[in-house]
């Protein structure tokens, strides 16, 4: 079953009137912010609508007839459905902002020393800003085929590394060996990785030159050994050794059940281990994630059934070559417009930061050898 999001047989869009809809999103907020059903006085006592209290009730009953909000008992008062939840998000994503510049969230994020380290403190940085889980789901070459590798000396002990996969941009990485070779050697070691590896995937390549490099006869062979740890050291930033990072899965725990819907252990236990079978979130995300822009699904859109008790928002990143997910899993309800803004300026953070780390530098660009023939 693929994801898909549920239209309204109702009033549903810019079908509201402006004072239903401000009435919708303050009972939303409301709901949000204390977890319980939302009484006509309530609206009333907060003031700023101009409506009596007669006049209130009857656009909740109006709500109510369109499927947009639901009265759980007879004496209580009204919460969303996820169908006035949809309606309240898309209002958000027509009238958001533009994205806030994060420096503080790109300095973070620059400190770490490879691909996998900003992947792992995106999440981070989501689950803090955000308050839900937050993670990354990676773009991954591992299937990409290993076509040639190149060194090129520059200043000093300083090493330029190309990687050319089929169907992928190169990519480019300088590493600091902290010795200054022969062009000769250098060509040598190229050479070694690619008549060793010609012809395999990426993820094939790295497993390999992983598994070369705890052999006792490499760490007496100088040149392989140099040859291999460059290899490795840029198919990390490539091929991340994770394509999920999760974190804060236990904020779940503390603020996804309200008074009315509760959550199981067991569809807690089901979230948890979707975490842990990485695979099944990558099929899950890959559903919803079919564009460049940003995603909200809110409890039954899910196609999975485990997971109607949360929604999701997502948007894409762009490393430099590639296109990856950032996120957050939270309850229903939850504060979305939070959440998109948190989601909306990490994701322009870490493109920022990865395309930096993924390009070579300006200077290290002059010294890549072109083809003059």
């Amino acid at each position: 079953m693929a994801y898909r999001k549920p239209t309204s047989t109702g009033h549903h869009g810019s079908d509201l009137p402006e004072r239903t809809r401000r009435l919708l999103g303050a009972l939303i907020r409301e709901y949000v912010d204390h977890g319980t059903p939302v009484s006509s006085r309530q609206l009333v006592e907060k003031g700023g609508f101009g409506l009596s209290a007669a006049t209130v009730r009857n656009i909740l009953a109006s709500l109510e007839e369109a499927g947009l909000v639901l009265q759980p008992h007879t004496s209580a008062g009204r919460i969303p459905t996820d169908l006035g939840y949809r309606y309240y998000v898309d209002f958000l994503l027509e009238h958001r902002r533009a994205a806030q510049s994060t420096p503080a969230v790109e300095a973070r994020l620059r400190q770490a020393g490879s691909v996998n380290g900003v992947l792992s403190n995106v999440s981070h940085e989501l689950s803090r800003v955000s308050h839900h889980l937050g993670f990354v789901l990676a773009p991954t070459n591992e299937t990409a085929g290993f076509e040639h590798i190149e060194f090129v000396q520059l200043e000093g002990s300083r090493i330029l590394v190309l990687v050319t996969a089929h169907g992928h941009q190169a990519c480019h990485k300088v590493v600091d060996i902290g010795e200054r070779l022969q062009r000769r050697e250098l060509e040598q070691g190229a050479n070694y990785i690619n008549r060793e590896f010609s012809g395999l995937t990426l993820g094939e390549v790295r497993a390999l030159v992983i598994e070369r490099l705890r052999q006792e006869q490499v760490l007496y062979d100088e040149l392989l050994s140099r040859s291999l740890r460059l290899t490795s050291s840029t198919l990390e930033d490539m091929v991340p050794r994770e394509s999920v990072f999760v974190d804060g899965a236990m904020l779940l725990f503390d603020d996804v059940s309200d008074d009315t819907s509760p959550v199981s252990l067991a569809t807690m236990r089901a979230l948890l281990s979707m975490m842990q079978e990485k695979q099944r979130l990558v099929r899950l995300l890959s559903e919803y994630l079919g564009s460049d822009e940003l995603t909200v699904v809110i409890g039954t859109e899910h196609a999975e059934t485990d997971l109607h008790a949360f929604s999701l928002v997502a948007s894409a990143y762009f490393d430099g070559q590639e296109t990856g997910t950032v996120g957050v899993i939270g309850p229903r309800r939850m504060r979305y417009s939070r959440a998109i803004a948190a989601v909306d300026s990490v994701s322009q953070a870490v493109s920022r930061v990865l395309v930096k780390q993924t390009l070579p530098s300006t200077d290290d660009a002059r010294r890549i050898p072109t083809d003059t023939a």
